[in-house]
């Protein structure tokens, strides 16, 4: 059975803490998957619904002080619980607060994924990479490189998302080329493919096939998009965004294991850079 197909059938909580400004997309796309969307930030309960959820994302997009802290205290539960956590770093090198949020986070919850730009993920280990606002910048560093060091540095999943998708767990890597520009053109898709991720790593009990879960969830999420820009017929983003809710809740699949573009590549310690 597909991972997408597990997702539909087991309709995964996922326990969001997201920004302001795309809580309502968030929750409307893991719905059209399958999945069962949880917004929950207040200290008192955060813990909770962390514990009792199949995944929890964690997204850093409008920030403040008592948000950093619901982060933590849901991550730390997560970990406790043996619920795989998904770190969004958005805007990781914005900001120097943002910046630092990030690295704290990193520091005090075990992550499992983390997904990003590839700027967002340079400065959570610590890298620079050029960044405009929330967006990777130009930069003549190699992604790759870059992904393989994230993951071993972090003990984790690393999703560099971009014209190519790049994901890893520091020794397999594999390339997704599904998806359209319009996705850059519409806020909050970056984030709900974080909590997409999420509803798919939530449905994998074994951690050795987490990778091959996240890399279904991002070509599928690609495919829905290439998809939806034919249904909207060059009608702009504001269709797109519509058709694109309906191509998540009607994808199947036979047109993911057909449509998905998916490279996979090896590379143990010792054959990349330093």
């Amino acid at each position: 059975m597909s991972i997408l197909q597990q997702v539909r059938n087991r309709n995964p909580l996922v326990h969001n803490i997201t920004n302001v400004v795309v809580t309502n997309f968030t929750a409307n796309g893991l719905l059209a998957l399958g999945a069962s969307p949880f917004m929950a930030y207040a200290h008192e309960e955060v813990e909770d619904v962390a514990a009792m959820a199949g995944a929890v994302m964690l997204n850093i997009g409008t920030l403040d002080p008592y948000t950093v802290q619901s982060i933590k205290l849901a991550g730390q539960a997560a970990n406790r619980a043996g619920v795989p956590v998904i770190f969004d770093p958005v805007g990781a090198g914005a900001t120097a607060y943002r910046t630092a949020a990030a690295l704290e986070i990193v520091a005090e919850v075990k992550v499992d994924i983390v997904r990003g730009n590839v700027a967002e993920v340079a400065h959570v280990i610590g890298e620079n990479w050029q960044i405009k606002g929330v967006d990777a910048g130009g930069g003549a560093g190699d992604r790759k490189e870059l992904a393989l060091r994230a993951a071993r540095k972090l003990g984790c999943i690393v999703v560099i998302t971009g014209e190519q998708d790049i994901l890893t767990d520091g020794t397999q890597l594999n390339i997704v080329t599904n998806g359209h520009i319009l996705l850059t053109r519409v806020t909050g898709t970056g984030c709900l493919l974080s909590s997409v991720v999420a509803a798919f790593a939530a449905v994998v009990q074994d951690a050795e096939r987490r990778l091959e879960a996240v890399t279904e969830a991002v070509a599928c999420y690609g495919l829905a998009a290439e998809l939806a820009v034919v249904d909207a017929g060059g009608q702009g983003t504001g269709s797109f965004q519509t058709a694109f809710l309906n191509r998540l809740s009607t994808i199947t699949p036979e047109q993911v294991n057909e449509h998905c573009r998916i490279q996979r590549h090896i590379y143990p310690a010792h054959e990349t850079k330093h």
